[in-house]
């Protein structure tokens, strides 16, 4: 018995050290991943219970084909954090957060006939809006949609600005190579172009990364699991963390 759990030690150690790490096991826990449909459904709950109400069920696949990110989580105020953005229902029906399309004229406005269609109490929904998404060009995890490639080729339009009929996504694509602490990974490509497509600067700098390369501390990918960082987005909404070679390309497996 003693014999052969030396053999395994053996066995793992030089596993990771000569074919890395990264490409023997993953140590790390992922969240699992949901039916494609429903992957970036989240359930908005801050006070809904609390009034009486089913909390409310949103789905990100079917916004970001009409606005990118910054639409929402910079013009519009809402926090990258569920339940942390204090919406209700006098501000939307000041024009506030949802409120700013649900108004009856660009979206379904407040109104009563409506209320279940938000106020659902479930994330379990999308089905029929995704079958009908067959035409944009697919990737293996999360919605299994890559969305940037489908805005390279045209094929989905989301507005950029609420406020700015001019406004254009900053000129910028500068690639990072961040090396990885973790032996025998290869470096994660970080590339600024894609990013900017969807969000603004001001989405990731400086709450989430500090602008200056390498002065971000704790950048691993014990905190990125943790929702921090890239884990923010790369989680639940954006390309999830099991498509390691999204970010790791040199990987081979």
């Amino acid at each position: 018995m003693l014999r052969g759990a030396l053999l395994l030690g053996l066995l793992v150690l030089c596993m990771s050290t000569t074919a890395g790490p990264a490409l023997a096991f993953n140590p790390w826990t992922f969240p699992p991943l949901p039916p494609p449909e429903q992957y970036g459904n989240i359930l908005i709950n801050r006070t809904s219970t609390a009034n009486g109400l089913q909390p409310v069920g949103f789905s990100h696949l079917s916004h970001r084909l009409l606005y990118t990110c910054r639409v929402c989580h910079l013009e519009l105020g809402f926090e990258m954090f569920v339940n942390t953005t204090e919406i209700t229902e006098g501000k939307n029906l000041q024009g506030h957060y949802c409120g700013a399309c649900h108004n009856g004229k660009i979206a379904f406005g407040h109104t009563r006939e409506h209320c279940q269609k938000c106020h659902s109490g479930s994330t379990a929904f999308g089905e029929a809006a995704f079958a009908k998404l067959g035409r944009l060009p697919r990737t293996a995890f999360g919605n299994r949609i890559d969305w940037v490639y489908a805005m390279y080729e045209k094929l989905i339009h989301p507005q950029q600005s609420l406020i700015d009929k001019d406004y254009k996504p900053l000129d910028f694509n500068k690639k990072l190579s961040l090396e990885s602490r973790w032996s025998g990974t290869p470096p994660a490509i970080f590339p600024h172009e894609p990013h900017n497509l969807w969000l603004d600067c001001s989405n990731c700098h400086p709450d989430i990364f500090n602008i200056q390369k390498k002065t971000t501390e704790h950048f691993e990918m014990n905190y990125i699991v943790q929702r921090k960082f890239c884990g923010v987005c790369h989680l639940k909404v954006a390309f999830p963390l099991d498509d390691c070679r999204r970010c790791h390309p040199g990987m081979k497996k």
